[in-house]
C-alpha cells in the first residue's frame, strides 16, 4: 500500500437504513469499521490471523463522529481511513464517508491492541508497526 489515505467502496443496503429510508446513524460506525478492517488486510494483517497467530485483537477505545448529510438506500459510498497517531499499542484514525464529492460523515477513532486471552493492552507486532509507520499522516487536529 503506497498511499497514506485508504479508500473502501460500500453500497448502502436496505438493512443499513431506518424507517425514513436513510442510513441509521450507528451504521456509519460499521462502515468505518469495515474500512479499517480492509486497511489492515491490505497491509497483510487479517484480523483472524492476528488473533490466531499472535493472540491479539483490536478494540475501539474512543470514537467521535460528525454527521453532515444522510446516505440513502443503494447509494454508493467511499469510506476513507488515514492513521494520524501511532503508538506501540494504539492508533488513531481520521475517517470520512463520501457520496461522490459530498462529505456525509467524518470520524476520529482510536483503537487499541489487546491480548485476546485477557483483554489487556498489548504492543502490536514489530512488523505491523513497521508497515504502518510510513502510512502515518500528519494529524490535522
Amino acid at each position: 500500500m503506497s498511499s497514506t489515505l485508504f479508500r473502501w467502496p460500500i453500497r448502502v443496503y436496505y438493512e443499513d437504513t431506518d424507517t425514513a429510508g436513510i442510513v441509521y446513524y450507528a451504521n456509519y460506525l460499521k462502515f468505518f469499521e469495515r474500512a479499517r478492517t480492509e486497511w489492515l488486510r491490505a497491509l497483510g494483517w487479517g484480523q483472524h490471523a492476528l488473533a490466531g497467530e499472535h493472540g491479539l485483537a483490536f478494540v475501539v477505545a474512543q470514537a467521535s463522529v460528525d454527521y453532515r448529510r444522510p446516505a440513502r438506500l443503494d447509494d454508493e459510498l467511499v469510506v476513507e481511513a488515514a492513521v494520524v497517531q501511532l503508538g506501540r499499542a494504539s492508533l488513531t484514525f481520521e475517517q470520512r464517508a463520501w457520496r461522490g464529492a459530498e462529505l456525509l460523515a467524518s470520524a476520529r477513532v482510536r483503537v487499541g491492541c489487546i491480548r485476546a486471552a485477557d483483554y489487556s493492552p498489548a504492543p502490536m507486532p514489530a512488523a505491523m508497526l513497521a508497515a504502518m509507520k510510513p502510512l502515518l499522516q500528519k494529524d490535522p487536529a
